[in-house]
Formats: structure tokens, C-alpha cells, sequence
């Protein structure tokens, strides 16, 4: 009889083991990959992402993206990421194009991955997606400069986006020109040039725009190094023009209170975050299938009357949720009031 009780033996640690694959004590293993782990916009996602996670409980999470814009490294973290944390994965990235069948291989091993940030390719097999209206967060900025200007303004303004043919931000972009266009007719829209992610080339690209077009009105990005640069050059060379871009880097806000940066535009990263992996957890947790389409998230006009506020939200993670929690609830009680068909996401 002692073989047969061995061999039982042996078949119910391995039934153990394999039951246990997904946590040391029965946890979902999920995560979060990310463009540039080590830019603010990717940092507040994760915490927001990180946050749900603790608020859902049962949850080992992981985060990981390169330390610079690196679409290939962060494509390599992300197929590993489906390996060690198969549960569910977030997926924010920069290049959706080269994300497409990595993604769809994923969900096929029965990966569930939601798209964060930026729109999937159709080809992905992705089918939801959380992810701001940039088109419309361009178009605040458009509208906001021009409440600064005098009525009827004449030149040119300067536009500028990091990382050209990423749809979210040539999406701003599109609807800072396309407003400039249709208020402001006589205002001249210059670009939008290549600004470049990194900090440093960032600060030198702006500072060859900005003295090749002196006399220009405004200088306006669309992401967060562009913000927290512009503000640096304006303050340098005392600039009578506006500056401004978007997101809450530290820098930013403090762009922003000392009224450099006319204002930034949030895409209110953290909630997002928050929402994306809440509704994943759920998701799992309650054997259901994840909302289809694209599910829009607000974006928030930071200027000098709510700044302190903001400053306040980005002082931890705890202060983030707790000045994003109303939302937060509302989204996450009926979610299909926020969804829109994901071929209109931009």
C-alpha cells in the first residue's frame, strides 16, 4: 500500500501546487506596464493602478516600464509581465502599433489586458479602454490661451509635441491647432516640432524654437516636460510670450503657482490608473467580461485659483484617492454612462 499512498501523495501537492500559481496565498497576480517608468504622467498611473489594487485586496501587483521611452523594452516588459502576473495586465504604452500582437497573444493564452491611456489597434483583440479625450484636452489649451490674449490676436503661435505619431499626443496637438484655427484666424500655428520626452532634450529643442521665433505669442506642448521647460525658459530670458503644456509634474505645479505656466492641463493620470484596474480586478474577481468600447475620462484645467489644490492631491497616494473619490465611485457604480465605441477614441 505504500506506493499508493505515496503516488496520492504526490498528486495532491501538485494539485496544491498548481492552485497556488497565482499567489503565495491564493492572490491574483496582475500589473501594469508602462512607457517610462520614470516621467511623472507614468508614475501617477501606477500609483493610481497600485492604489485600486490595495483597495480591491487580494491582489499581487507588479508595475514595471524602462527607464526611458523605449517602446521594444517596454514591449519585452510587457510579454514578461503576462508570464509572472497572468491574472491581468494594464497595458499603458507610446507605440500602439508594435504592442498589437503582443497584446493579442496575450489575451489568447487568456490574458485579460485592458488598454490604458493610449487606444489599441484594432488587430490587439483589446476591447476596453480607459483613456481621455485628448482631442478635447487640446482644445482647452487652445481655449485657454486664447481667454489671455487680447480679442482678435495676430502671429504665431508655436506648438510642440515629445514624441511625434503617438496618437494621444498628436491628438492634443490636432485640437490646439484646429481651435487656434476656427477662434483665432488670424493667429499663425507653427508646427507642431518635435520636443522629445527626455528632459534635457526637451530644454534644448523649446530653447531653438523659442529664439528662432522671438516675437511669437505663445509657445504651447503637450506633455509634462514641455510644461515644466517652458516655464524654466520664460523665467530665464524674462519672455513676455505664454507658456504652457500639460500634466502635474512637481516642476509644473510650480509653474503654474508662480504663474509661468499660464496653466497645465491634467489628464488626471491617477484616477485613471485607479478606474483601469479596479474594474480589472472586478472584472476577474466576479467572472464577468470587461465593459466593450472606450471608457472617456475628465481632464482638469489646473491654473493659479486651484493649483494649491492639486499640490495638495499629489502630496501622497492617499490624498490623490481621497480628492478623486466621488468620481471614482460614480465611474465605478455605472460604468456604461462613461463608455463610448472604442473606433471613436482620439
Amino acid at each position: 500500500m505504500k506506493p499508493l499512498r505515496l503516488a496520492l501523495s504526490l498528486t495532491l501537492v501538485l494539485a496544491l501546487t498548481a492552485c497556488g500559481d497565482s499567489g503565495d496565498s491564493g492572490e491574483l497576480k496582475m500589473g501594469i506596464a508602462v512607457a517610462n517608468i520614470s516621467l511623472n504622467f507614468a508614475q501617477e498611473m501606477v500609483k493610481g493602478a497600485e492604489s485600486a489594487s490595495g483597495h480591491e485586496g487580494g491582489v499581487a501587483f507588479k508595475a514595471v516600464g524602462p527607464p526611458n521611452t523605449d517602446g521594444p523594452a517596454e514591449q519585452q516588459l510587457f510579454q514578461n509581465l503576462t508570464v509572472t502576473n497572468p491574472d491581468g495586465v494594464i497595458l499603458m504604452n507610446l507605440d500602439p502599433p508594435i504592442f498589437t500582437r503582443p497584446a493579442a497573444e496575450a489575451i489568447d493564452k487568456g490574458v485579460p489586458v485592458v488598454a490604458l491611456d493610449t487606444a489599441p489597434m484594432p488587430g490587439s483583440k483589446i476591447t476596453f479602454y480607459v483613456g481621455n479625450d485628448n482631442y478635447q484636452l487640446g482644445v482647452l489649451l487652445a481655449e485657454e490661451a486664447l481667454e489671455r490674449l487680447p480679442s482678435n490676436p495676430s502671429g504665431s503661435i508655436v506648438v510642440g509635441v515629445p514624441n511625434p505619431g503617438t496618437p494621444v499626443l498628436d491628438s492634443r496637438a490636432l485640437g490646439i491647432k484646429e481651435t487656434l484655427n476656427k477662434k483665432a484666424p488670424n493667429i499663425q500655428v507653427l508646427g507642431p516640432f518635435q520636443t522629445y520626452s527626455d528632459a534635457n532634450q526637451n530644454y534644448g529643442a523649446w530653447s531653438s524654437l523659442v529664439h528662432a521665433n522671438a516675437n511669437a505669442l505663445a509657445f504651447l506642448g503637450v506633455g509634462d516636460a514641455d510644461s515644466y521647460n517652458l516655464a524654466k525658459i520664460k523665467q530665464a530670458e524674462s519672455g513676455k510670450y505664454l507658456v504652457a503644456g500639460a500634466d502635474v509634474d512637481p516642476q509644473t505645479l510650480q509653474g503654474v503657482k508662480s504663474g509661468l505656466d499660464f496653466v497645465t492641463i491634467d489628464p488626471e493620470h491617477f484616477f485613471k490608473g485607479y478606474i483601469a484596474t479596479a474594474m480589472l480586478i472586478r472584472s476577474v474577481k466576479e467572472h464577468k467580461p470587461l465593459p466593450q468600447g472606450w471608457l472617456v475620462m475628465p481632464g482638469l484645467v489646473v491654473d493659479q485659483a486651484n493649483v494649491d489644490s492639486v499640490i495638495q492631491r499629489m502630496s501622497s497616494p492617499q490624498a490623490a484617492y481621497d480628492f478623486h473619490k466621488a468620481e471614482i465611485d460614480k465611474i465605478l457604480a455605472n460604468p456604461q454612462a462613461f463608455l463610448k465605441p472604442l473606433s471613436e477614441a482620439r
